[in-house]
């Protein structure tokens, strides 16, 4: 029975450490020419917002994802880090904000002001790793006041 235990047990380290040889593509600017970015847009943005927007929403929201040690264990990377991306870039990909209509624009700032105010973002899951992500109340504030300023 021990045995049967360590060669199962063995078995499953191989085919855990085989996994990690399989990373997918990351989210990574590779160069490509980008449409006009958010930050871009709104250039007049003030500073610490854009520091808060990059920490809590780029990740997920944009072409380029700043990877943790962590990100890089599979099974982990594809079932959730890269599953989060491509769903969060459905609904918003802020590195291609100028290829949105002004009315898709608009709709997106109330949404992310909505979003904000509710805390629905940035999801807790991301935040329980990413402690700098989360937002106080200060900055849930500053943000949706600046947001609604662009409504």
């Amino acid at each position: 029975m021990k045995k049967a235990l360590k060669i199962t047990g063995a078995v499953l380290l191989l085919v855990f450490l085989a996994a990690q040889l399989y990373q997918p593509a990351p989210n990574v600017d590779k160069g490509q020419p980008a449409t006009t970015d958010f930050m871009q847009t709104y250039a007049d943005m003030p500073a610490e917002m854009k520091t808060i927007i990059r920490a809590s929403c780029y990740d997920c929201h944009s072409n380029n994802t700043n990877y943790e040690w962590y990100d890089y264990i599979q099974p982990t990377r594809s079932l959730l880090v890269e599953k989060h991306i491509k769903d969060a870039q459905e609904d918003l990909n802020f590195s291609e904000w100028d290829s949105y209509s002004q009315r898709k624009q608009k709709r997106l700032i109330t949404s992310i002001k909505k979003q904000i105010e509710t805390k629905k973002m940035p999801m807790s899951s991301y935040t329980l790793m990413h402690h700098n992500a989360k937002l106080n109340d200060a900055q849930i504030k500053l943000l949706t006041q600046w947001l609604e300023t662009q409504e």
